[in-house]
Parts: structure tokens; C-alpha cells; sequence
């Protein structure tokens, strides 16, 4: 099979090859998925999962990429929920090959069904910028109805996700970003935009959630920001600050069939839109993930066309 391999990690996506690969076999509790398109974080190439297994050994070469859509064609020992030809989508082990290739093997339980009337392309569009969404705000964050949220980094993928999803339960959303990002936040929702290069932050005032995808001091500076009881959400890894008197956390998105159940109906019934930028093929990826201006959205790379 055709597939993408990194082997080095100083490289990063330049390090990026086409070449073939032997197809994965299912084993138990697997399914082999033929893959029609796949998402890509480019962050994963920093990843140690990307380059080592559980017991820290080298993998490579290996296959980057994560999240897919496609059709179940093989099914491992005891494996169930799942049936050949059948239409999936979600979020692949971080220590294993993944879905930049024209087959991946997948634990059964990381995928969920995908309705015939979504395309390819906007399904695997969903997995990690939804789940990271989703439970940034409500596993993490137990957002309630009535807060202010502040979303840092709201025009991305996942921002534009968390900005929805929290309008959706009944939260003001504040999101921020450069001044270019402005009518994107906006038009994904958010009540308010502060540009970070030109306004003040702090003007916002105090707030109950603040879900940040940028760290560093913008993330120091929010953490004074949140009133008593608030919690920071950090999913850009360790918080570097901490609210006085109230909560910072740091998470690994993990995959869950239900919630990527509830994110795919939101799509369907027009309460969740996907932020997608750049499409390309499975030949063409190389260059798509070598971007020369900032991307504007998720990549997607269609597999299979």
C-alpha cells in the first residue's frame, strides 16, 4: 500500500516520504480500515509516540496521521460492534501506525459509525478537533449553561469546534486570535474577538473557562483572568499558570465512540460546522503538509478520491 513515513525526528515535516508499506493485518479486537481521508495535526511530529512504542523503543519508520474516515474491510479475533463494509470514523492509538496510508489497523472501540449522507472528508475532519473540543469544555471544563468562556486560538480547528459546541450549550464566548481572524471567530460564533497583537486582554475582564490552544504568556496572563471556581483548560500540554483560587488542567484527547456520535449528528443537522482548509491527495501530501503560509483550517488528505 501507498503510505507516508517519517523516520527522522529532526526533520519534521520535511522528513516526510510516499512510499510503500506492507498492509496491516487486523488482530484482536481490530479492524482493518481502508482509509478514504485522513486528518493530520503537524504537532504529532513532536510527539514521542510518533517516533517510540509504550516501552519507548524506536518505531521507525512510521505513520503519522490519526484521525480517519473509510470502510471497515477486516475484522480481528473478537472483534464486535463493528461489520465489514461498513462506513467509520475516529481517532487511532498514538503509538501505532497511522492514517496517512491507504489502510490503517484500528482498536474497534476508537471508531464510531459514520452516516452515509457525511462525506469522507468532513469525518475525518472531526475526530481530534471535536473530541478535543468537547471534552476541553465539558469533561475538563464542566462548562455550564450562563458562563463566559475564552477561547484562545478560535479561528484554528479545534477553536472554532469549542466556540460552537459552547454557544451550543449556552455559554458567552469571547475568542481571540490575530486581527486576520477576526470574521472567521465571529462567524463560527463567538460573541466577542480580541486581537492579541492590538487590544487588551485583560479588558475582557474575569471569566469562568478559558480553553487555550496558544500557551505561553497569553495563557500566564489568563490565568489571572478566571473568577474564583474557573478552570484554565490547557491543550497545548502542562499549564504554565494557575488560577488563584480555581482550577488548570492539561489532558490527552483519547477517542469515544459516543461523543463522536453526538459531534457527527451535530453536522448533520447543521448545529456544528467543520473548519477545513486545505484538501489533498494522498500524492500530494507531502507538499500540503509543508505549508508556505499559515494554514486556515484543518488539512485533510484524501486517500482515496
Amino acid at each position: 500500500m501507498k503510505a507516508i513515513v517519517v523516520t527522522d525526528q529532526t526533520a519534521g515535516t520535511a522528513g516526510m516520504t510516499l512510499m510503500e508499506r506492507p498492509e496491516p493485518a487486523a488482530a484482536i479486537n481490530d479492524v482493518v480500515v481502508e482509509v478514504h481521508a485522513s486528518g493530520f495535526v503537524p504537532t504529532e511530529l513532536q510527539w514521542p509516540s510518533t517516533w517510540t512504542d509504550r516501552r519507548g523503543r524506536d518505531r521507525t519508520p512510521s505513520i503519522p496521521g490519526h484521525e480517519l474516515a473509510g470502510v471497515v474491510t477486516a475484522l480481528g479475533y473478537g472483534t464486535t460492534g463493528l461489520s465489514v463494509g461498513q462506513r467509520v470514523f475516529g481517532l487511532t492509538d498514538w503509538h501505532r501506525d497511522g492514517t496517512l496510508a491507504e489502510y490503517v489497523a484500528v482498536e474497534a472501540r476508537n471508531l464510531a459509525p459514520l452516516p452515509g449522507d457525511v462525506d469522507f472528508t468532513v469525518g475525518a475532519s472531526l475526530p481530534i478537533s471535536g473530541l478535543t473540543a468537547w471534552q476541553g469544555l465539558f469533561d475538563h471544563g464542566r462548562l455550564r449553561a450562563g458562563q463566559s468562556v475564552l477561547v484562545h486560538g478560535a479561528a484554528g480547528a479545534v477553536g472554532t469546534m469549542a466556540t460552537q459546541l459552547a454557544r451550543e450549550f449556552g455559554a458567552y464566548v469571547i475568542g481571540t486570535g490575530r486581527a486576520g481572524d477576526r470574521q472567521k471567530t465571529l462567524d463560527f460564533g463567538a460573541q466577542e474577538f480580541v486581537d492579541l497583537g492590538d487590544d487588551s486582554l485583560e479588558d475582557v475582564g474575569e471569566v469562568d473557562l478559558v480553553f487555550d490552544a496558544i500557551g505561553g504568556d497569553i495563557q500566564r496572563r489568563s490565568a489571572r483572568m478566571i473568577r474564583a471556581g474557573g478552570t484554565l483548560v490547557s491543550v497545548v500540554g502542562p499549564p504554565e499558570a494557575r488560577p488563584d483560587e480555581g482550577l488548570a488542567i492539561d489532558f490527552v484527547v483519547e477517542s469515544h465512540r459516543a461523543q463522536l456520535g453526538e459531534i457527527v449528528r451535530r453536522v448533520r443537522d447543521g448545529r456544528l460546522r467543520t473548519n477545513i482548509g486545505d484538501i489533498a491527495t494522498l500524492d500530494g501530501a507531502v507538499a500540503a503538509l509543508n505549508p508556505t503560509e499559515r494554514r486556515k483550517g484543518k488539512t485533510v488528505i484524501r486517500v482515496r478520491p
